[in-house]
Parts: C-alpha cells; sequence; structure tokens
C-alpha cells in the first residue's frame, strides 16, 4: 500500500535552525567593504554607548548648572532660554539614550524568546509528524492483514 501522505518540510524551518534570532548588535553595517562606512558605524557606537549612560547625563547636569548663576543674573527670559537649550537639551541626549538601550535590550529579549518559542513550536510539529507517521504505518498494517484475512476466508455473506 503507498503512503497517504507525503511531509515536506517548510523551508522556513531549515532558515530557522541555520541563524538565531535578530540582535541589535546584528544590524552593525561591519560587513561592508568601505572602511569609512565600518570606522562611522563603530565610532557611532563607541558615542552612543558612552554618551547613552547616567553618568554622562550627571555630568552633562553638572556642566549646564555652571551657566545657571549667568542666566539668573540676566532675568527671567535668560532663564528659559538656560533651561530650554543648555539643561534639557544637554541633560535628557543621555537620559533618552539609556531609556533607547534598555528598550533594544528588551526587544531583542522579546526576540530571543519567540525564537525559542518557534523552535519549540517546530520541533512539538515534527514529533506530531512522527506520530502520524506511526499511526499511518499501524494503520497499512491493519489493511494488509485484513485484506490478507479477506483472501484467506473469502468475503462473508451477510
Amino acid at each position: 500500500m503507498s503512503s497517504i501522505y507525503e511531509y515536506v518540510r517548510h523551508p522556513r524551518s531549515a532558515e530557522l535552525r541555520a541563524h538565531g534570532p535578530v540582535k541589535t548588535k546584528d544590524l552593525l553595517r561591519t560587513d561592508s567593504e568601505n572602511f569609512w562606512v565600518r570606522f562611522n558605524a563603530k565610532f557611532g557606537l563607541k558615542i552612543t554607548l558612552v554618551v547613552g549612560t547616567m553618568w554622562c547625563a550627571y555630568i552633562f547636569t553638572f556642566l549646564a548648572l555652571f551657566a545657571l548663576p549667568s542666566a539668573i543674573k540676566q532675568g527671567t527670559y535668560f532663564i528659559i532660554v538656560w533651561m530650554s537649550s543648555s539643561f534639557l537639551q544637554l541633560v535628557l541626549l543621555p537620559i533618552i539614550i539609556v531609556g533607547q538601550n534598555i528598550q533594544a535590550t528588551a526587544a531583542d529579549k522579546r526576540a530571543e524568546d519567540t525564537y525559542k518559542d518557534a523552535e519549540a513550536v517546530l520541533k512539538e510539529s515534527e514529533e506530531i509528524q512522527n506520530h502520524l507517521l506511526a499511526q499511518d504505518k499501524a494503520i497499512e498494517d491493519i489493511l494488509d492483514r485484513m485484506e490478507l484475512m479477506l483472501q484467506q476466508n473469502g468475503p462473508k455473506a451477510p
């Protein structure tokens, strides 16, 4: 008896096994042959890693506070200018980068968890496929025995 089903593995499952989940660091353009593209990517990442720390935010706060006494002496308008141009921009930049780094780490973790979930689902589907193949074999054996019994005994009249 011929098989009643032929399993064809989806090509994505091979891709899933070949590559892990994509992480933020994997997206760096370091594979380019252009020196300046590689240099700019690495340099930009280094600057982002340095500026994107709370220590940098504290240093920037300290620097911005140097100009506060001068702004206070010049009046309300200059206090507002100091607040918007010096303090907020200087201090919020590293804090925002810190937040983005945390979000990127969380996104990487979610991607890895999703990848592991996909691997688990793939493994479970393979087990289901093996179970179905075993059932197909058992059904084929039963049918073969029934055919043999019918051939030996002949058809029974109702």
